[in-house]
């Protein structure tokens, strides 16, 4: 059995433009002082990392590494939820969408894809350089405007949403295979791949890739009415990442799962600061400890209630007294009979072999 790694922190809800927030080296420091003991990297904020130069740079990795071994942090993932939004969006989001780009691709969906493509490549390759086993991203959705069939969807259109999809992503789970990484695809409401179903739709029509894999976070779930530990049972084999992320689901007379387009506050459905949901989360730590997940819990903070400073500090203390550290023997050791074989034999009534 294998001790998973923790805690960690996604910083991409925490970057700033003031300090601590605004540099690698600062808020690595603010993360370390309250109990982090990784950092999962935003490739997509220039404040904080620069994804060229580490695909391309073994000066600016060695650097990067530095800064944070300086405060006693290792990278959990990089991650490249932008970036892989952009590899399909459907027509009705690309204004939305285009913010998620550089300038020169704005306006162009047929660049903007190429250019989210190049992004993850670039993404496999700095993974590679930093000897990382796991990165996490989105899958991007061009069957989402059809999730719930009304008007009646026509025959066929789902299964061609999901060949494109799979057509677009399968060099890029080459090149992370070239690389020896996984890509952790967080199942998330507008994406094409939100639940176990549309993953395994995805798996097949990439042919069961090796390379695709889940970055399990249960406030998702939770939101979506899904058995979020069931899950677990099912997906272990492919759950490479794990997001620490609290919800809850009050339904009212007035809203449901929907939310009845209320803001965040209003809303049936929303995400909490860790422990401060419904997730039942020790029976998550129990589960991934059962399959010997030994990966990194990484702290993903969003709440509409309380401060980020506070879910941080208070995330990182709820992750380090969840993380199980495994037992190397039996709790009922102590009563074995030093039984052999032929022992085994007798006590059965079956005689000798």
């Amino acid at each position: 059995m294998k001790t998973m790694k923790g805690p960690g922190l996604f910083l991409a809800q925490f970057a700033g433009d003031e300090a601590p927030f605004d540099s690698l080296d600062a808020i690595c420091r603010w993360a370390a002082s309250i109990g982090y003991k990784g950092v999962q990297i935003p490739t997509f904020d220039p404040r904080l990392f620069d994804l060229d130069k580490a695909a391309t740079s073994d000066a600016y990795v060695d650097e990067v590494k530095g800064t944070l071994a300086a405060h006693g942090l290792s990278i959990t993932e990089l991650s490249t939820h932008m970036q892989g939004q952009l590899v399909a969006v459907h027509p009705a989001y690309t204004d939305a969408f285009d913010g998620f780009a550089p300038p020169q691709v704005r306006g162009n969906p047929a660049a903007r894809t190429e250019w989210a493509v190049r992004q993850m490549t670039l993404a496999a390759e700095a993974s590679r350089r930093f000897g990382l086993s796991a990165s996490v991203s989105f899958s991007g959705a061009l069957a989402w405007p059809y999730v719930y069939p009304w008007p009646q969807r026509p025959a066929g259109l789902i299964e061609t949403a999901f060949e494109e999809l799979a057509r677009r992503w399968r060099p890029i789970l080459d090149a992370y295979e070239d690389a020896g990484c996984d890509v952790c695809f967080e199942l998330h409401p507008g994406e094409d791949l939100h639940d176990g179903t549309s993953f395994e739709r995805f798996l097949d029509a990439v042919g069961g890739h090796a390379r695709a894999c889940i970055n399990y976070d249960p406030s998702h779930f939770l939101l979506q009415g899904l058995d979020y530990v069931a899950f677990i049972d099912i997906y272990h084999e492919r759950i490479k990442a794990f997001h620490a992320k609290d919800a809850e689901l009050n339904p009212t007379g007035r809203q449901g799962v929907y939310g009845g387009y209320a803001g965040w506050v209003e809303r049936a459905g929303r995400f909490r600061s860790l422990g401060d949901g419904q997730i039942d989360f020790g029976q998550i730590f129990s589960k991934l400890a059962q399959y010997d997940y030994d990966s990194w819990a990484v702290l993903e903070w969003e709440c509409a209630l309380k401060h980020p400073e506070d879910g941080a500090r208070e995330g990182a203390e709820f992750i380090a007294a969840h993380i199980i550290r495994v037992t190397e023997k039996a709790f009922d050791d102590f009563a074995g009979g030093g039984t052999d074989q032929a022992a085994n034999r007798r006590m059965l009534g079956l005689g000798e072999a």
